[in-house]
C-alpha cells in the first residue's frame, strides 16, 4: 500500500496558490492509503471534465483507496485556512462542477471494490462503491446473480455517487422514480469528515440532503442499490409523430398506465425532418438496413418530428408470437404515423449499453472530446407545448449537432426529502439538449452554442415557462436562490449542518468557502 504525505508538496508548491499548506500539516499529517499526485499530467486531467468548458488547476489530485482516506482529505481541508474539496467521478460533468481552483481533488474511480449483494426483508440489493460506474454494476449484477437494478441513466460510463448527487433519470423513471428514489442506503463523508451510515430511518436528513444534493452535504462513499430480476432480452421499438400534441398525449397515457399494461422503457425526442446524418431523419431507424421512408409523412409536417422510444422486457424462452402479441396490444390506440415505426431485438445488457456504442463511434472521429455545451432542463406539462412552440420549432429547428431528448415524468415518484427541486404539476418533462461540436471547433461555434443555451433560458423566463434546470449550473446566489424557491432556506440549513465550511464541491459556485482563522 502506497503511504502518500502531503506536507512534502504543500511546501513546493507556488504560493501564490489559495491555500495553507502549514495549517494543513499541523491539522494533520495526512497518511493515506492512496495516493497523491501533484504531477501537472494528473492535475491538468482533473481540472477537465467533459462539457471542455471550463479549467480549474487543483492543488493535487488524491486518489483514496476508501472511506477512510476520503475522511481525512476532508478533514484535513477543514482544518486548514481554506481548502476545498472536489469529488471526481468520471468526469462527464458539463461546467466544472467537479474541480476545485487551488484545492484538493478526489478521483473516487480509485475506491476500493466492495461489491456485494445481499438480502434483505425478502429484497435484494447491491452494495457498491461510490466511485463504481453503472456500466460494471450492470454486469456483475446480471452475470452472477440475474438481478439488475430498476433505475437508470442513459449513459453507464457514470459514477453511482455522481449520479446520485444529482438525480439519474431515464426510460424507467416514470415506473420506478430516478435513481435517488431506489436507494436504501448509504455512507457518506460529511463537509466535517464525519463518515456515517444513513437511510430513510437512520441519519435521515444527511440521507436525504446528499441525494440530489449535488455534492454539497456529503460525498458517497458507497450506496445500497435496490435491485430486481434481470430481463433477458428487449424489444426496443421507434414510433414517429409529425405533431408535438399527439405524441405528447400518447407518451402521457402510457406513463400513466398501470404496470403490465405499458411498457417498460419510455422516452422521446426531437428530431429536424431533413435528410441530415446528425439531426434529422436518418438517426430514428435502429439498424443499418432499415431506412427512413418520407412518403409516408403527412403533407402538413412541420420542420421538425417527434420520436416516441419504447420497450418491451422478456426471457429467452418466451415464445417470440407471445411477445408479438403484447406489443401489439401495447401500441393499440396510438397515433404515430403508420409506416414509420422502427423496432429490433437485443440483449437487456445491450439495450442498456446503448450510449456505449455511440460513445465508441464520436471517440473514434473525434467528436466525444470536443466541447459539449448541453443544457438539461425540467418542464411542466402545463407549458411543454410552449417549449415546443418557442424553442423545438423555432431556434432548435435544425436540430443541436446531437440527440433532443423530451420525455415525460410522474412526480410522484420522486421523494420530496431529496434535495431536488421540480417544476410545478404531476407530469413534468425531462427536456435535454445534447449538443456536440465537431473536433477542434473555434471558440466562436462554442461561444455561439453556450449563449443560445442562455436564449433558451431567456425564453422561457419570458414566456413564463414552469422549469427547472437539470445537472443546474449558476453563478450567483440570486440565481440559486430563484433555482430552489421555497426550498432554499432548507438547502442552506442543511449545508450549515453538514459542511458548515463549505469546503465541498466548490464548482458547483452555491456557497463560499468560510476561511478559517488561525
Amino acid at each position: 500500500m502506497m503511504i502518500a504525505y502531503l506536507e512534502p508538496f504543500l511546501q513546493d508548491t507556488d504560493s501564490r496558490r489559495p491555500h495553507d499548506g502549514s495549517a494543513l500539516c499541523e491539522a494533520l499529517q495526512l497518511q493515506l492509503q492512496g495516493g497523491v499526485s501533484t504531477d501537472s499530467r494528473d492535475t491538468g486531467l482533473a481540472g477537465k471534465d467533459f462539457g471542455g468548458l471550463h479549467s480549474l488547476t487543483p492543488l493535487a489530485l488524491v486518489t483514496p483507496a476508501g472511506a477512510d482516506d476520503v475522511a481525512k482529505v476532508v478533514k484535513s481541508a477543514v482544518q486548514s485556512s481554506n481548502l476545498t474539496v472536489a469529488a471526481r467521478g468520471n468526469g462527464h460533468s458539463i461546467n466544472g462542477q467537479a474541480m476545485t481552483d487551488g484545492g484538493l481533488v478526489l478521483d473516487m474511480r480509485a475506491m476500493e471494490d466492495n461489491f456485494r449483494v445481499v438480502t434483505i426483508n425478502g429484497f435484494s440489493y447491491a452494495d457498491v462503491s461510490g466511485g463504481a460506474l453503472w456500466e460494471d454494476v450492470l454486469k456483475r449484477c446480471v452475470s452472477s446473480y440475474g438481478l439488475a437494478p430498476r433505475s437508470w441513466t442513459d449513459y453507464l460510463s457514470l459514477t453511482v455517487g455522481g449520479t446520485l448527487s444529482n438525480a439519474g433519470v431515464s426510460g424507467q423513471a416514470f415506473r420506478y422514480g430516478p435513481q435517488i428514489s431506489n436507494v436504501a442506503e448509504l455512507e457518506v463523508v460529511t463537509g466535517k469528515g464525519d463518515t456515517l451510515i444513513c437511510s430513510e430511518n437512520e441519519n435521515s436528513e444527511l440521507f436525504f440532503s446528499v441525494l440530489g444534493g449535488l455534492g454539497q452535504f456529503g460525498i458517497i462513499t458507497r450506496a445500497r442499490v435496490l435491485l430486481q430480476p434481470a430481463p433477458e432480452m428487449v424489444r426496443w421499438i421507434r414510433l414517429v409523430y409529425d405533431e408535438f400534441e399527439r405524441f405528447a398525449h400518447d407518451a402521457e397515457s402510457l406513463i400513466r398506465r398501470p404496470e403490465g399494461d405499458s411498457f417498460d422503457y419510455v422516452e422521446g425526442f426531437v428530431f429536424s425532418n431533413n435528410d441530415d446524418p446528425l439531426t434529422g431523419r436518418p438517426t430514428v431507424p435502429l439498424d443499418s438496413n432499415t431506412v427512413f421512408d418520407s412518403s409516408y409523412l403527412p403533407e402538413t409536417a412541420g420542420s421538425v418530428l417527434y420520436c416516441l422510444e419504447v420497450a418491451v422486457h422478456y426471457r429467452n424462452n418466451d415464445q417470440v408470437s407471445t411477445v408479438d402479441t403484447d406489443v401489439e396490444r401495447l401500441l393499440s390506440g396510438l397515433g404515430y404515423v403508420k409506416g414509420l415505426r422502427f423496432e429490433v431485438d437485443l440483449s437487456y445488457i445491450q439495450f442498456l449499453s446503448r450510449v456505449k456504442r455511440a460513445e465508441e463511434e464520436a471517440v473514434a472521429n473525434g467528436v466525444w472530446d470536443a466541447p459539449h455545451p448541453w443544457l438539461n432542463l425540467f418542464v411542466s406539462k402545463s407549458d411543454i407545448a410552449d417549449f415546443d412552440r418557442v424553442v423545438f420549432k423555432t431556434l432548435l429547428k435544425n436540430g443541436v449537432g446531437g440527440p433532443m431528448l423530451v420525455y415525460p415524468l410522474l412526480r410522484s415518484k420522486w421523494d420530496s426529502r431529496t434535495s431536488v427541486v421540480l417544476p410545478e404539476g404531476e407530469v413534468l418533462y425531462l427536456v435535454a439538449l445534447l449538443r456536440f461540436t465537431p473536433p477542434n471547433p473555434k471558440p466562436a461555434l462554442v461561444n455561439k452554442l453556450v449563449e443560445q443555451n442562455r436564449e433558451i433560458i431567456n425564453i422561457c423566463n419570458a414566456n413564463c415557462i414552469d422549469f427547472k434546470l437539470y445537472l443546474p449550473h449558476y453563478h450567483s446566489e440570486k440565481e440559486w436562490k430563484l433555482h430552489f424557491g421555497n426550498q432554499w432556506s432548507r438547502f442552506v440549513e442543511r449545508k450549515a449542518w453538514f459542511d458548515p465550511m463549505a469546503v465541498l464541491a466548490p464548482g458547483q459556485k452555491i456557497f463560499t468557502r468560510i476561511s478559517r482563522k488561525h
